[in-house]
């Protein structure tokens, strides 16, 4: 790994073997700087992306990838610096030079139009079309085209008739049917099985390889960095502070470059051997109902015993938002039965509080808080009106905010919150002082059922850190923790037990030790079947 500023012949003659060069481009930026405000999110990054390679963007959140991509893709203006393509600079001022100048790319959230089908979506990604399409010679086109794509989808299907897997499939094929000289992705694999990614990103190397385009892959996961990417540049705080080929580079090296030198990356995580312990969380045939009117938890049954990290993996919206609705109180059941030390259990606060429920939420400051109080409101949410907070009801129920803004005090101080104050608003902490200030109140009183959504979802290093080894703290002391996660590397690192979601059931469940990664991604995608046996 070289730090930025190589130069660009030494760069070039690295060309990885075999790589014919035909319409890639060759992708530069010099010195391009842009700033909101008085906040500078790209410093003077000089960047080279060569013809015909795939190469990774690495940073933590808030490091400036997104914002580096949008000012080539032309949905920023940068303030300063140059972008050039094949040694020529160009203004792109909108998404449409972009386009012209053979620039695709595919965002982390879905574009597509839901009610058209996928043919009608491959065509309106084109931007402009005649009044009247002539649907049998466009039908004959759309044919070719899938016939060399590196994965087909039937033409007539809706995105709604498409799993997450396909949708983000049509999003690339959406591109590609563009022919982009430069393929930009953003985090492309979020929603695919492991299978799905290797199959996805292996096309776009093999096809970035064959000349046909240079690719640029927003990640954070290394594993795809190191079997997908030639090359790998990593941002931190707007700058760019290493750039070289992925063979000179490792892991490790890479991750201290985004938090930078003298930070650790991470601290391993202790896990305690013990006996497992007496079942806390008993599900039996819940069934709940989606937001369309249909099951999307259909008969499940799973047990979570103390001191067991259960991880739920699957591809998002196989029922998982469902199941941690209806745990939580979120969503009504439709059937089955949910117990709680063997108490049947609707997550009313009383219940809660009695057998030392605890959640963490997917998005906490939506579903797990109250924006507009303050950071001390917020962390009394569990505990202000009991006897330690507030008077009794005959003496006016009054609460000791002083005593409650002390504990806040302690809190912000033990987890490390980053905030102006106790009294400031939530909503100014970003997500990851967002998500250590839940873990506080959450944590507090040692709860002995943890419910837990995509604890680390966007991120960074030392939040992940800090957040994975609180968990399995609260795992090594007893706690039951129902862990979902859409990355199957935070369940393989933190979990005891793996059980796959596929349409609202389980259908595979095995001890994270003997779990193998593809076999995982096999029943997450669907194609593997076997009756699952519930753990006793």
């Amino acid at each position: 790994m070289s730090p930025p500023g190589r130069p660009k012949g030494e760069y070039r003659r690295a060309q990885p073997e075999g790589i014919a060069v035909r319409t890639a481009l060759t992708l530069e930026t010099f010195n391009l700087t842009k700033r909101f405000g008085a906040f500078t999110a790209l410093d003077s990054v000089s960047l080279t992306v060569r013809p015909g390679t795939v190469h990774a963007l690495l940073g933590e959140n808030g490091a400036g990838k997104s914002t580096l991509v949008k000012c080539i893709a032309g949905y920023h203006r940068p303030d300063d610096g140059a972008v050039m393509l094949d040694a020529r600079e160009h203004d792109i001022r909108t998404p449409a030079v972009a386009r012209a100048l053979g620039i695709g790319m595919v965002y982390q959230h879905f574009t597509v139009v839901p009610g058209m089908t996928v043919a009608e979506n491959l065509l309106l990604a084109r931007g402009k079309l005649p009044p009247v399409i002539h649907w049998r010679l466009a039908r004959t086109e759309l044919e070719h085209f899938l016939a060399g794509a590196p994965f087909r989808l039937p033409l007539d299907a809706t995105p709604l008739d498409l799993a997450a897997g396909e949708k983000q499939k049509l999003e690339i094929l959406k591109q590609l049917f563009l022919k982009p000289r430069l393929l930009i992705l953003d985090e492309p694999t979020s929603v695919l099985t492991p299978q799905e990614a290797d199959e996805v990103l292996g096309a776009l190397r093999r096809r970035a390889h064959a000349g046909d385009c240079s690719v640029v892959l927003i990640t954070h996961k290394f594993r795809e960095v190191t079997e997908h990417a030639d090359d790998v540049s990593v941002l931190r705080r707007g700058k760019l502070v290493a750039s070289g080929a992925v063979a000179d580079s490792t892991p490790q090296a890479l991750a201290q470059a985004m938090v930078g030198e003298g930070k650790a990356v991470s601290t391993p995580l202790v896990r305690e051997q013990r006996d497992a312990g007496p079942v806390r969380l008993a599900i039996d045939g819940l069934t709940v109902i989606g937001d369309r009117g249909e099951p999307a938890v259909r008969a499940l049954s799973l047990k979570v015993r103390s001191g067991e990290i259960v991880g739920i993996a699957g591809v998002s919206g196989n029922g998982q938002r469902e199941l941690m609705q209806a745990l939580v109180g979120q969503r009504r059941h439709d059937g089955g039965r949910v117990r709680v030390a063997d108490r049947d259990f609707h997550a009313t606060r009383r219940e809660n509080r009695a057998l030392k429920v605890r959640s963490l939420p997917e998005e906490p400051l939506a579903n797990a808080c109250v924006a507009e109080l303050s950071v001390a409101q917020n962390l009394a949410l569990r505990e202000f009106d009991e006897p330690a907070y507030a008077l009794p009801r005959v003496l006016g129920g009054w609460v000791r905010w002083s005593a409650l803004r002390r504990r806040a005090r302690e809190w912000i101080a033990e987890y490390g919150v980053k905030t102006q104050g106790e009294s400031a608003p939530m909503r100014t902490l970003s997500g990851g002082n967002v998500q250590r200030a839940v873990l506080a109140r959450e944590l507090a009183g040692e709860p002995e059922l943890l419910l837990v959504s995509n604890p680390v979802f966007g991120l960074d290093f030392a939040a992940v850190a800090e957040i994975h080894g609180r968990l399995m703290a609260a795992r090594n002391r007893g706690a039951a923790i129902l862990l979902v996660s859409e990355d199957l590397d935070e369940l393989l690192a933190l979990a005891d037990r793996i059980v796959v979601i596929s349409e609202g059931r389980i259908v595979h469940d095995v001890a994270a030790g003997a779990a193998d990664r593809h076999e995982l991604g096999a029943f997450m995608g669907g194609k593997a079947h076997a009756p699952h046996r519930e753990a006793a």
